[in-house]
């Protein structure tokens, strides 16, 4: 791998790992009960006013990342790649039309594209480390258990994707969530 490719996997994968962290702690934080708390108030209204942000930031990375492996690095992208990304591009363009339009009704199609991008980035991951294909991979083309590098011991490209449409789906859901309340 080219040193500059392999700076780019290193500074992205580390953001994988904190993003990791993060997602735990929305999930910890949706379910608690320290959100009722004054303090949890606070942290609720500071990530609810900027959850679209947030989601923005990541669909916009990992559209730029998904260029930069293929285009860039030369990474080819296999099939499963291809589903991940028809879920994700859209997300970045109508994230950020809902960012300046302040439409939290962005929230069903940020969970909808998410939630069968994270099923496929799943399926992708499994087969990644091991699991059975179910023939999603056509003969002839890359395969979709191509490894082109493994970080932390377990960040590949579709891990990366598959924190990422987990993030935008936590965020969204907070973000329903609180609106709701």
């Amino acid at each position: 791998m080219l040193p500059f490719v392999q700076t780019f996997t290193d500074v992205l994968s580390f953001t994988v790992l904190l993003g990791g962290i993060f997602g735990v702690f929305l999930i910890i934080f949706l379910v608690s009960p320290f959100r009722q708390s004054r303090e949890g108030r606070r942290i609720a209204d500071f990530l609810a006013e900027r959850a679209i942000l947030f989601s923005f930031i990541i669909s916009f990375a990992g559209v730029a990342s998904s260029l930069f492996y293929s285009e860039i690095a030369g990474f080819e992208p296999c099939v499963l790649c291809w589903w991940q990304r028809i879920f994700l591009y859209p997300q970045a363009v109508i994230l950020f039309v809902a960012l300046l339009k302040k439409d939290f009704g962005v929230r069903k199609y940020a969970l909808a594209l998410s939630g069968i991008g994270f099923l496929i980035a799943l399926y992708h991951t499994y087969i990644q480390f091991g699991g059975e294909s179910l023939a999603f991979c056509p003969a002839g083309s890359v395969s979709c258990q191509i490894l082109y590098f493994v970080e932390y011991g377990y960040v590949t490209i579709p891990t990366m994707a598959l924190t990422a449409f987990g993030l935008i789906i936590l965020l969204s859901l907070f973000l329903k969530r609180e609106v709701r309340e």
